[in-house]
C-alpha cells in the first residue's frame, strides 16, 4: 500500500498492540490475584470488585492505591497502608517487565522517524504506572509528545484527546498519520479528525473484546510497512 502526493509531517502512534506487543488479560488477572495475596482478601472477591471499579485508572480518577482501598473498604478488610503500597507496585513491575517489551522493528522504526525530521507523537489509555516509568524504556527519547489518557483525563473515545496531541505537535490533521490497532473508536475518531488513520492488524494478537472497532478502512501487518504509507 502506498499513499502519493502526501505529504505527512508527523505519525502518531497507539502504544499497547501497537508499538508494544499488547498486553493480555492473563498478564493483568495473575496482578490482581497478587495483590489480593497481599492485601489478604477474598481472591474471586477481590478480582469481581477490582476489575468492575478499575476504569477509573484509564482517565486518572483512581490510582491504583485509591482502588485498593476502595476495594478492600467494600469487603470489610483493615487497611494496612504498607500493604497498599507494596501491591500497588504489582501492576507497575507487570507493565514495566512484560508488557513494555517493543514490538519487533518499532526502535528502528522510530529512530528512523526521528531522524528524517518527522514529529513523532503517541496517545496510549494507560493507569498512572505508564507515565511513571516512561522516562525509562526505549521510547522516551525517540517520542516528542505523548499524551497519557490518566494524564488527560479521557480515553481515545474521546476526539479532544487526539486534538490535544496534534496541538502540542503542532501539525495539521491532515499531514499526520495515526497508527494504532483499533480500541475504543480510536482509528474512526482521528479520522473524523481528517488524520489518516491505519490499523495495524497481526491475527494472532486479536483477543476478542467490546472495545475493539469494526474497521474497513486502510491497514497494515508490520510497522516496517509504514515507510511505504509515508513514501519512503
Amino acid at each position: 500500500m502506498r499513499f502519493i502526493n502526501q505529504k505527512y509531517e508527523a505519525v502518531i502512534f497507539d502504544l499497547g498492540g501497537t508499538l508494544i506487543y499488547g498486553p493480555t488479560w492473563a498478564d493483568y488477572t495473575a496482578a490482581a490475584r497478587e495483590m489480593a495475596k497481599v492485601l489478604s482478601a477474598p481472591t474471586e472477591d477481590f478480582l469481581k470488585l477490582w476489575f468492575e471499579q478499575s476504569g477509573g485508572l484509564g482517565t486518572g480518577i483512581l490510582d491504583y492505591q485509591t482502588l485498593n482501598k476502595q476495594v478492600c473498604e467494600q469487603l470489610g478488610i483493615d487497611i494496612n497502608e504498607d500493604d497498599i503500597n507494596e501491591a500497588a507496585v504489582i501492576p507497575c513491575n507487570v507493565t514495566k517487565r512484560r508488557v513494555m517489551i517493543p514490538r519487533e522493528g518499532a526502535i528502528e522504526l522510530l529512530t528512523y522517524l526521528k531522524s528524517n525530521d518527522y514529529k513523532i507523537g503517541l496517545i496510549s489509555d494507560c493507569a498512572s504506572d505508564l507515565p511513571i516509568i516512561w522516562k525509562d524504556t526505549p521510547f522516551a527519547p525517540l517520542i516528542d509528545v505523548t499524551v497519557f489518557s490518566c494524564s488527560a483525563g479521557m480515553n481515545k473515545a474521546d476526539p479532544r484527546i487526539f486534538r490535544m496531541a496534534l496541538k502540542e505537535l503542532d501539525v495539521n490533521p491532515e499531514n499526520c498519520l495515526y497508527i494504532a490497532d483499533g480500541i475504543r473508536q480510536e482509528l474512526a475518531n482521528a479520522s473524523k479528525l481528517g488524520m489518516q488513520a491505519i490499523r495495524i492488524y497481526v491475527p494472532d494478537e486479536i483477543e476478542d473484546t467490546p472495545l475493539r472497532e469494526k474497521w474497513d478502512g486502510p491497514e497494515i501487518t508490520s510497522l516496517s510497512e509504514v515507510l511505504n504509507l509515508l513514501g519512503e
